[in-house]
Order: C-alpha cells, then sequence, then structure tokens
C-alpha cells in the first residue's frame, strides 16, 4: 500500500486522508501528558513565598504527614524528586558492590540507576506481556546467592503483583524497594501502594505529567523506623540535629553532627506547599483518569489492530499513562509511521519506555538485546495515548476516533 506518510505536510494538516468514522484533524495538539494547576495551588505557594520559610520548614513536615495519611504508612520523607528518593533508599537498604538487584527494563532509567549509584550490580527480569508488570516467575528465576533486593516499578500505575513478589522476598531475605513513580492513588487488595505489607520501602514521584505535582519532587515511604533514620540522613548530607543520635553529644545550640556520607536531597517549602495542596485533589484525580481509562479501554477492546493493556484484579489503578499496543501484524504500517500519523492528527503521543539495558552506558557494562524478549517485543509496539485530569471529553473523543480512523486506514486487507 502506497501512503502519503514520508511527504511533509504544512502542520495541522492530516498524513492520512478523511474516512468514514475519523476526523480531520483540529488545530488543536493533544500531548500526552499535562499538569492541572488551580487557584489553590497557586496561593499555597504564593503563602510560603512571603513566609520566613523557603526551605527546612514547616511545609515539609505538614506534606509528610500528609503522605502518611494518604499512603498508611507510618514514615515518609520527601525529596528533590524520585531519583532522589530512589537512591537514599538504596542506601538506607545498604546495597553496595558485589550485590544484585533486579528490576523491570520497562521503566525509567532511574529505576535500575539507583542500583549503580550504590555500587550494586543490576539484574533485568522480563515482564509479563498482558500486564506489563514485572513477571515474578522471570524474578525468581534470576534470584542468586548475590541477590539483595528486586525493585519491581507500578507501571503505568497498576499495582505489581504484589503478594508473589513479597513471598519471594520473605523466602530468599530480599529487601524490596517499590518503584510507585506513576502508582500514587493506586491500591492493593483494597491496601494503599505505599504501606503494602512486605514492601520495606516505597518511592513515588511528583514530576509535572504524574497524578500530582510538586513541579519537581519524590519521596519515599516506610513502617521500619530504623529506615527512616538513615533515609533521613542519606537525604540531608549524613547531618543529624538530634540528640539522642549524636555521638558526641553537646549542649551547644548550634551543634551538629555529620556521620556518613550524604547528599543535598531536599524538597523546598514551596514545592512541598504545591504538592500539599495537589494531594487535596488526589482523588478527584483519580476518579477522572479512570473516567478516560474506561472510555479508551471500551473504544479500544475489540478494534482490530490494537491491544489494550490488561489488569490484575487485586489493582484499583489510578493510572499515570495509557499504553496503546499495536497489533502490528494485522497493520501494514511501522509503530513510528502510527506515531508520526497520530502527530498529523495533533495527537502528541510518546513511548514508555525504551529498554534501560538497550541504553549506551548499559552496553558498555555488557549488556546485550535479548534479555528480555518480551520486553523487547513490547517496546516496539506501544504508544502512550493522551490522559489528565484536564484532558476533556471532546479531546478524548478526538484520540480516540483519531486512532481508529489509523487503524482502519493502515489495516490489513483480508485476501479472497
Amino acid at each position: 500500500m502506497e501512503t502519503n506518510l514520508k511527504k511533509k505536510k504544512p502542520s495541522g494538516e492530516a498524513l492520512v486522508p478523511a474516512i468514514a468514522g475519523g476526523t480531520p484533524a483540529s488545530g488543536e495538539v493533544i500531548r500526552y501528558g499535562k499538569q492541572y494547576i488551580d487557584y489553590a495551588d497557586i496561593k499555597a505557594v504564593s503563602d510560603v513565598l512571603r513566609s520566613p520559610f523557603l526551605t527546612c520548614g514547616p511545609q515539609i513536615e505538614a506534606l509528610e504527614k500528609k503522605l502518611c495519611q494518604i499512603t498508611g504508612a507510618k514514615y515518609a520523607v520527601v525529596a528533590a524528586n524520585c531519583t532522589a528518593a530512589l537512591h537514599i533508599a538504596c542506601m538506607a537498604a545498604g546495597l553496595g558492590e558485589g550485590d544484585e538487584v533486579i528490576t523491570t527494563p520497562i521503566t525509567f532509567a532511574a529505576s535500575a540507576n539507583c542500583a549503580r549509584y550504590v555500587g550494586a550490580t543490576v539484574v533485568f527480569a522480563d515482564i509479563n506481556p498482558e500486564t506489563y508488570n514485572i513477571d515474578p516467575a522471570s524474578v525468581e528465576a534470576h534470584i542468586t546467592e548475590k541477590t539483595k533486593a528486586i525493585i519491581p516499578v507500578h507501571y503505568t500505575g497498576q499495582a505489581v503483583e504484589h503478594e508473589a513478589l513479597a513471598k519471594l522476598c520473605k523466602e530468599h531475605h530480599l529487601i524490596m524497594i517499590q518503584d510507585a513513580a506513576h502508582a500514587i492513588g493506586t491500591r492493593y487488595n483494597g491496601i494503599p501502594v505505599g504501606s503494602l505489607p512486605g514492601a520495606d520501602m516505597t518511592c513515588f514521584s511528583f514530576h509535572p505529567v504524574k497524578t500530582v505535582t510538586a513541579g519537581e519532587g519524590g519521596a519515599v515511604t516506610t513502617n521500619d523506623p530504623e529506615l527512616y533514620r538513615k533515609l533521613l540522613l542519606a537525604r540531608s548530607h549524613g547531618i543529624t540535629h538530634e540528640m539522642d543520635q549524636m555521638e558526641h553529644p553537646s549542649d551547644d545550640p548550634w551543634y551538629y553532627e555529620m556521620q556518613e556520607l550524604g547528599y543535598n536531597y531536599r524538597m523546598t517549602d514551596f514545592q512541598a506547599a504545591l504538592l500539599s495542596s495537589q494531594l487535596n485533589k488526589l482523588q478527584l484525580f483519580s476518579e477522572r483518569r479512570k473516567a478516560i481509562v474506561e472510555k479508551y479501554n471500551k473504544a479500544f477492546a475489540k478494534l482490530s489492530g490494537v491491544i489494550v493493556q490488561k489488569e490484575i484484579p487485586q489493582s484499583d489503578t489510578t493510572r499515570h499513562l495509557y499504553i496503546l499496543q499495536l497489533d502490528l501484524e494485522k497493520l501494514t504500517c511501522t509503530r513510528r509511521e502510527f506515531f508520526d500519523a497520530l502527530k498529523a492528527e495533533n495527537i502528541v503521543c510518546q513511548v514508555h519506555y525504551i529498554p534501560v539495558y538497550y541504553f549506551p552506558y548499559y552496553e558498555k557494562l555488557g549488556y546485550e538485546k535479548g534479555l528480555c524478549p518480551n520486553a523487547e517485543r513490547l517496546y516496539e509496539r506501544i504508544l502512550s495515548l493522551p490522559l489528565y485530569y484536564a484532558l476533556t471529553d471532546e479531546q478524548v473523543d478526538a484520540v480516540i476516533l483519531a486512532v481508529k480512523k489509523l487503524v482502519t486506514y493502515f489495516a490489513k486487507k483480508k485476501k479472497g
């Protein structure tokens, strides 16, 4: 089939001709993600900017208490971003040279990089090809006497198969650091992600495209008081002001101790205020995302040429990403051609994610393609469709119509 995909078109002009059931591209660009900021958010930040504390102030403690209330965790430590949160979690877990850490390749690079920051070796387990989350059977197959921890990722916001992973950790005496960058608001068997039994620490992201945002920001939750103490030290230069934790106590009011090598991973008070305000809308954001996902699923479930991500019944998911998998055997186009055609319809998608071990840094460490066949096959076929709170019903309909239009256009004709 000849197409006009290679030809350059003016912005807003469709690459694929209008067909029955399709719509021509409008002038409005619909991107895959977008933050929602209202007056309450702006006022919260403005109030802090007028206050005596821009950092290291009362908003940090208030935010951490709110995160504990939402997740059910006993302790929360906010950080500059989720990468920092993952790093200090690995530090608190005591991971280092000679240790192996198992994670998924279908994730942002930080899920693996945090193990490398402390000198540990990353081992990639494959994914479940239907849910796209890490496969417990593959995790088990990769456990060795050197394995010290696993970092499962609640990919797209859907909870991982937590009970199976927790059982493996218990049997093999492993630490579980959950990467919940996508999963604020998600529950597993009714329990909020962030306090699941068997998860030693859980890390969250508050980047602008996530469900709630601090601009940038992250957090670690835990129920372990000793891990909490270590997280606080790692976040702030390894320094403590707590008298009962000092090795050389002093009555001097200015005295503090650096007890180990830490980092400056603090969050500012105005970021904390923004996130606290955003968290007040978490239920609203979650309900809207669920409604959009339901509408997409209904539209695409029986559409030949695409595959909908399956969800485990235990997960009550607040979805961060909506992943559409192309069934390329039923289409005449490549994933790139479909991506470009959607862009010409003013639907700007993204791909989440390139398998982490594809990157040159990991190639130089000896990782090769072929490690995780399910993950690699998935990567070749996925697109992230627009999903965010402020997405209107009309915009959702426009995305659905554009996808259906392109699937119809690129469908392979039946012989005979």
